[in-house]
Formats: C-alpha cells, sequence, structure tokens
C-alpha cells in the first residue's frame, strides 16, 4: 500500500465584475454560478456553494491541493468570461475585475460560511461590498494596502 496525501481544506473566494458593474442579473446569475461549479468541480476541487450579488461573487470549495489559489481563481474567471460573451448575456464584453480574496476555513465553520454566501441578498442591504471585503480583511488580520483593493465606485454613497 502507497502512503497518500490527505487533505481537509476549505477556501472561500470572492472576487468583482469589472468596474463593478451590477451584470449578474437574477435572470442569468444561476446559470453562470451552475458553470462556476463545473469549472471549480473540473479542476479537481469539491464545490459547495457559489452564490452573489449584481456586481461580485463568492465561492465556498473543498480544496484540491495540487491547484494553487491563483490558477483557480484564474481558470474561473476566464471560463466564466469566455461562456458569459459567448452566450452573448451582454452587448459588451464582459470581464472579471483584477484580484480576489481567499480565506480559509476550517470544518467547524462550514455551516456559518454557507449560510453566509447563501443569504447574500439579506445580507447586502445593510453593507456594501467594500465594507464586506475590509471586514473580511481585517477578521483574518490580513496585511493590505488600500490602494490594492477592488476598484470601488461607491466611495461617494451614504453607507446604509
Amino acid at each position: 500500500m502507497k502512503p497518500g496525501a490527505f487533505t481537509q481544506l476549505y477556501i472561500h473566494l470572492v472576487f468583482a465584475v469589472q468596474y463593478r458593474a451590477y451584470l449578474l442579473h437574477d435572470d442569468i446569475r444561476p446559470r453562470i454560478f451552475e458553470y462556476m461549479s463545473g469549472i471549480v468541480t473540473d479542476l479537481k476541487h469539491k464545490s459547495i456553494i457559489v452564490n452573489g450579488m449584481p456586481d461580485h461573487v463568492h465561492i465556498l470549495l473543498g480544496w484540491h491541493p495540487n491547484v494553487s489559489i491563483s490558477d483557480t481563481v484564474h481558470d474561473i474567471k476566464r471560463g466564466t468570461s469566455l461562456f458569459i460573451n459567448r452566450e452573448k448575456f451582454f452587448r459588451g464584453n464582459f470581464a472579471w475585475q483584477e484580484g480576489y480574496g481567499a480565506f480559509s476555513y476550517s470544518r467547524s465553520h462550514l455551516n456559518n460560511v454557507y449560510e453566509y454566501i447563501q443569504n447574500q441578498q439579506a445580507h447586502h442591504q445593510t453593507k456594501t461590498l467594500r465594507q464586506e471585503y475590509v471586514d473580511f480583511l481585517t477578521h483574518f488580520n490580513a496585511q493590505y494596502d488600500p490602494r490594492y483593493l477592488f476598484e470601488f465606485f461607491d466611495d461617494n454613497l451614504p453607507t446604509p
């Protein structure tokens, strides 16, 4: 019997539509999220939940350690951009914003993270993506330079 590698890794990915445009409308989001889930599975990860808002996406997955996080995000973004443009969901060319957040969780936190992602619509009635993202970075003690966060275009909007 050969020794094996055993892992239990869970990653929560967050990334945004280019220019934070509200393009992922209710009528197309399920198809796009299903397609994303397929890409995740093709990369040998376990897709747990994909959900989001018109301007950003959250993905919770069981991580396969043979694929890097950056390669996974690249493949998800590239694949879904090609799919969205091929299906002509929009007149223009769809693209994702550069960058992403990747946060790790233990198995004991999966239910809470799942519920958080599942309830994005309710959550964003009181919090912008900027607030949500900075909260993640702060919670995980991630060192970051605000100049290199997603491009946020809601700087002049009042806080809900």
